[in-house]
């Protein structure tokens, strides 16, 4: 069995913030324990790049959260085009990290290209399973 929970955010700098306490949120509510600073700064990464080069003016990007036994998937989706890479910026430069550091941080990491727009992916392995899932004696 798993569990999947979505949320809309608008074009603006606030919804950085938003989806981070979305997805702590979630999953405190479904009892998983671990990873949830790893998944707070990748939530934000992929949040500020969908702000930054995926949204379209008007627009709205896509969290969505799921959880199967010891595995939890992030995806971050939008309607623009393009892309993402992730680069190696040189020591001096103040951008290009987030994707870096997502893949880093994730035991999983993929681009799903749509007719309109793309989801930023990612997979995290957990050390227990959220506590619904667990056997009760």
């Amino acid at each position: 069995m798993s569990l999947s929970r979505q949320r809309r955010f608008p074009r603006a700098r606030t919804s950085v913030g938003s989806a981070r306490d979305f997805a702590l949120d979630t999953l405190t509510e479904w009892g998983v324990s671990d990873r949830h600073d790893d998944i707070r700064l990748c939530v934000s990464e992929l949040a500020t790049n969908a702000l930054l080069h995926g949204v379209p003016p008007g627009r709205e990007f896509r969290v969505r959260l799921t959880v199967e036994g010891l595995l939890v998937r992030v995806e971050v989706s939008d309607s623009g085009g393009g892309c993402p890479v992730v680069l190696n910026p040189e020591a001096d430069q103040c951008t290009g990290r987030g994707l870096q550091l997502a893949n880093e941080l994730a035991d999983d990491f993929g681009v799903t290209e749509h007719v309109v727009g793309k989801t930023v992916w990612l997979a995290f392995k957990t050390g227990s399973a959220p506590v619904w899932l667990r056997v009760r004696p």
